[in-house]
């Protein structure tokens, strides 16, 4: 397969595929690079944060090992296709998983080989890194590390192989082990070219197609919400602040085109404006918070996201240089008093 460059809609060049050397350089990739993992077509607000490389275990290191805002642990395997072993890649990555967990009932041990990654990679300390990446406080980094704990203790994994080429009998397993039991593996194949100094990376996800009824995350089974469920946890979780939560909550089911509901631990909610993009715009959790979805809106409308960002300034959210990268949020301290606010500004935009 080739792929065509151009620039200004001149001067075409054909590209053909290229091949990676070693299994090395893609696991350094995915390393600096973990959105190039399409999580996103399996939870959609989805950020992973990848905490260690070569994380040891006592049957071999882990190659990546990454957590997202639910707790959820994702154990990461590089193959190349090349590679004779390449059959045995989920053995490989599931006898990760178990070594973890028998050893895993020690989490203080495992936090801290995580703080030594930690600080080599980003020079800061566990709490730091996930509170700047996550853009939560004390209390919510807490109820991540309890998530993790959990995850760790009871073997909850989500398993991620990486290749640049699946066979069809790798896939047919993936799937077959999706339908048929409380693993949740995925395939990424990552087609790559190469353009002088410009390196070009096709994500594809196997494994996400399979619905099934239970999911495991950091709170056991996979919840599965729906809007009585989701409002009564939200009344629990708020007290006194739920009225806010429930007024955007209105307001989005009046004006939004769909609501996608969270299958977390916790209910949130996002809506979708087909008009401004076919991502959500923001997301509402009943643990407190508020996000705004720059990074996700960006993938699908770069004016939209950056519209959504100059009204929500002009409201008095403040973001950092790197919003288009990020999805800040904010406590229900900071967003519930604007809630009036937000929605007239969303509406505003939706009518435009």
């Amino acid at each position: 397969m080739a792929i065509i460059i151009s620039e200004g809609g001149k001067n075409a060049k054909r590209v053909d595929k290229s091949s990676f050397e070693r299994e090395d350089y893609l696991q350094g990739y995915i390393y600096e690079n973990p959105d190039s993992i399409p999580l996103y077509e399996i939870k959609e607000n989805i950020r992973l944060l990848i905490l260690a490389r070569e994380f040891p275990t006592d049957s071999g290191p882990i190659d990546a090992i990454g957590v997202d805002r639910d707790g959820e642990i994702y154990l990461i395997e590089t193959k190349l296709y090349k590679n004779a072993d390449k059959r045995l890649v989920v053995a490989q990555v599931l006898d990760y998983g178990a070594s973890l967990w028998r050893s895993g009932l020690d989490f203080n041990e495992f936090v801290r080989v995580l703080e030594i990654n930690v600080n080599g990679k980003f020079g800061v300390g566990l709490h730091q890194k996930l509170r700047d990446f996550f853009g939560i406080e004390d209390p919510e980094i807490v109820a991540l590390l309890d998530g993790v704990r959990r995850n760790l203790n009871e073997g909850n994994f989500r398993f991620v192989v990486l290749m640049d080429k699946l066979h069809n009998q790798l896939r047919d397993l993936i799937v077959f082990l999706n339908a048929n039991s409380r693993f949740d593996v995925f395939a990424v194949e990552l087609e790559y070219y190469k353009h002088k100094d410009f390196e070009i990376m096709i994500p594809k996800l196997f494994g996400a197609e399979v619905k099934k009824d239970i999911a495991i995350t950091s709170s056991g089974p996979r919840k599965k919400w729906d809007e009585a469920a989701l409002l009564d946890d939200a009344r629990q979780r708020l007290g006194q602040d739920f009225d806010y939560f429930e007024k955007i909550y209105n307001f989005s089911k009046a004006k939004a085109d769909q609501i996608n509901f969270g299958t977390g631990s916790y209910a949130t909610f996002s809506p979708i404006f087909l008009k401004l993009s076919s991502k959500s715009l923001f997301t509402v959790g009943a643990d407190k918070r508020l996000s705004f979805n720059f990074e996700w809106i960006g993938r699908d409308n770069e004016e939209t996201r950056d519209k959504f960002k100059t009204a929500m300034e002009n409201i008095g959210f403040r973001f950092g240089d790197d919003y288009r990268e990020a999805r800040p949020s904010v406590s229900v301290e900071g967003w519930g008093p604007k809630s009036e606010e937000f929605i007239l500004a969303v509406q505003k935009l939706a009518e435009a």
